[in-house]
Order: C-alpha cells, then sequence, then structure tokens
C-alpha cells in the first residue's frame, strides 16, 4: 500500500485545478447569461463520468434557478437523426477531451434544431470549443489516470458557474471556498477509508446511494468502482432502491450511503441506513455528519459545506477508497483493462 499512483496523485491536485478553473470561469457568469437570454430549458450532453456531473448540473438547476433541465439522448441524434424543436433551449454538452465524437455531433446536431450551445471541455482548442457558441474550459491540467479525478470535480465546478449565470439564487463566496473544503478532506487521517477498502476486499458487488445532490455522487463513485475495482457497484437513489432493488443488498454487498451533514435529503439516508443494518447488511457512510455515522457500520467525514456544493467533498474519499481498493486488490488504478480517456461509440 506503499506505491504511489498517478490517480493518487491528481486526486491530490484538485484543490489547485479547482482554484484555477474557478478563477478562469466565475468572471464569465455574464456571458453565460447573455447567451442564455430567451432560453427557458437547458439539456445536458455527456457520457461517463460527464454524464454524472450533468446529473448534478440537472438538480443545481431545477433547484436553485427554476430551469427544467434533462439529460440528452445522444443516439436521438447520431443513430435516429430526429429533428426536435430545441428553440429555447441551451444545449450543454460535457466533454473532458472534447474530442469525443458522439458528443460533439449531438451538440452540433442541438444546434441544427435551433438550440444555443455550451461546451465543458478540459480540452481548450478541442472539436466541441470550436462548435460551442460558448465555451467554458476547465483548468485540470492533464489528466494521465484513466479514472477521471480532477477532471470530474473541475467539471462540477465549471456547472455551478452554469448555474451562477442562469441566475441561480447561489452565493458565489461559497463557492470560493471549495478548494479549501478539499484541502480539509485530503489531510483527514484516512483510518475511515482504509477501513471501508478492507472490509470491500472480497466483496464482488456494492450498492452506492444517496438523494439530490449527492446522487450524482452516487452514480460517480459507483463508476469508480467499476472502472478500476470490477466491483458490480450500482449507483441509485435511495428512492429508487427502496423501490424493489433493495433486495440486492445484504452481507455480501454493502451499502456505500453518501449525503450532505444538512439538507433535506439527509433524513431519508439516515432511515435507509437503518433499514439495511437492521438486516444484517453492512452500511458505510460518506458524508451526513454524526446522524448518518451513526446509523452506519463506518463512516467518513467531510467538511460543513451547503447541500449546493458538498458533490465536490463527498465524491474525494470515494476516489480515494476506489484508488485504495483497486491496488489492494493487485490491480492498477492508473489503467484498468479496456478503457481509454477519449471513448468512441459506435
Amino acid at each position: 500500500m506503499t506505491t504511489t499512483s498517478t490517480m493518487r496523485s491528481e486526486i491530490a491536485e484538485q484543490p489547485t485545478a479547482l482554484r484555477r478553473t474557478l478563477d478562469s470561469l466565475l468572471p464569465r457568469a455574464g456571458e453565460i447569461a447573455d447567451l442564455a437570454r430567451g432560453t427557458s430549458q437547458v439539456l445536458f450532453i455527456a457520457r461517463g463520468s460527464s454524464d454524472n456531473a450533468a446529473v448534478y448540473g440537472s438538480y443545481l438547476l431545477q433547484a436553485h434557478a427554476g430551469r427544467l433541465a434533462t439529460l440528452a439522448s445522444p443516439s436521438i441524434a447520431t443513430t435516429y437523426g430526429a429533428k426536435v424543436d430545441l428553440n429555447g433551449v441551451l444545449a450543454v454538452a460535457i466533454s473532458q477531451s472534447g474530442r469525443t465524437e458522439e458528443i460533439v455531433d449531438t451538440l452540433r446536431w442541438a444546434a441544427d434544431c435551433g438550440a444555443r450551445t455550451v461546451g465543458v471541455t478540459n480540452g481548450a482548442g478541442s472539436a466541441l470549443t470550436e462548435i460551442a457558441d460558448l465555451s467554458l474550459v476547465t483548468e485540470a491540467g492533464s489528466e494521465f489516470a484513466v479514472p477521471a479525478t480532477k477532471t470530474y470535480t473541475t467539471q462540477l465546478a465549471a456547472l455551478a458557474v452554469l448555474a451562477l449565470g442562469l441566475g441561480a439564487d447561489l452565493d458565489a463566496g461559497e463557492l470560493r471556498g471549495v478548494p479549501a473544503a478539499i484541502d480539509d478532506v485530503l489531510a483527514m487521517p484516512e483510518d475511515g477509508v482504509d477501513a471501508i477498502v478492507e472490509r470491500l476486499v472480497g466483496c464482488h458487488g456494492a450498492v452506492v446511494s444517496g438523494r439530490g445532490m449527492a446522487f450524482s455522487t452516487a452514480l460517480e463513485a459507483a463508476l469508480k468502482l467499476k472502472e478500476a475495482c470490477y466491483l458490480h457497484a450500482m449507483g441509485l437513489s435511495y428512492a429508487d432502491l427502496l423501490h424493489g432493488p433493495i433486495a440486492v443488498v445484504d452481507a455480501e454487498t454493502p451499502a456505500i450511503l453518501v449525503a450532505a451533514n444538512s439538507g433535506p435529503t439527509l433524513e431519508g439516508t439516515v432511515r435507509l441506513a437503518e433499514r439495511v443494518t437492521s438486516v444484517g447488511t453492512p452500511a458505510y457512510a460518506i458524508g451526513g455528519g454524526s446522524a448518518l455515522a451513526g446509523a452506519c457500520d463506518l463512516a467518513v467525514a467531510t467538511p460543513d459545506l451547503p447541500e449546493w456544493l458538498a458533490p465536490f467533498s463527498l465524491i474525494v474519499p470515494a476516489q480515494l477508497i476506489t484508488e485504495k481498493l483497486a491496488r489492494r486488490l493487485g490491480y492498477d488504478p492508473d489503467a484498468p483493462r479496456g478503457l481509454g480517456k477519449v471513448t468512441q461509440t459506435a
């Protein structure tokens, strides 16, 4: 457990990457407002980790900016070639590289259907930036490990700025405080992370659950465990989990529960923890304060960020768990089998 992976190094770079990204993008909130004038809905176009970031953006815009926000089905454009009326829509394509053809082609299709377009990418000068009406280029720097870490959290930052530009009732000063909060997460003792890793060794599956703003974290944490640890991890809203799939959690399939330390979804997450542990299922908490920690077998604390910013800090322990578990299982977290940094969809 002493070897340092590239993934671990890039996890540690997130506070700096976030500071650079916020310095670059916050002054552009006015440009976003200008472009979006006359639009009322937002359509997110993404895949993989970027799609999970889009889930965060969707909750953020609907809860705080009063805009209907939905996730696109790129095959409507690239496979079916359907014509859809997108007048009054702001289409936001998210791609770490800016070179994924399916995402670029879908944003081009959205423009042809009448949408105004935004590209969110870490790839300055990429194809996505060339076709978007407005490009929000993150400042993550080069990311070499295949599992996205700093490119993911800087995408969250870009979407938080997008929300501010679209009139969200949120405090930009709170957003400025996120890098320091991530510094705090990285400085915390890793006893809780290590204990969860040891409990996951030998497990073939896990359910990762959260709701609201934290749902994006549940999806991304599950994706990381699948990508780097080959764990059959499912990311589910706790509302969906309670409607049947809760039967999959048992003594061999633990529940990893993520929640902000306060907010409207915390109480339900605590109730879910109590329910699964009552039938002998291990439950491990990321965030959720003392309430969730008290209902779970193991817990990793996170800073007291407002609920709308909690996904930034919640994902970091999940990244650390993934990186450590991969190495504990004898896998290379930097280069999972069958994956690359740019995925093209046939």
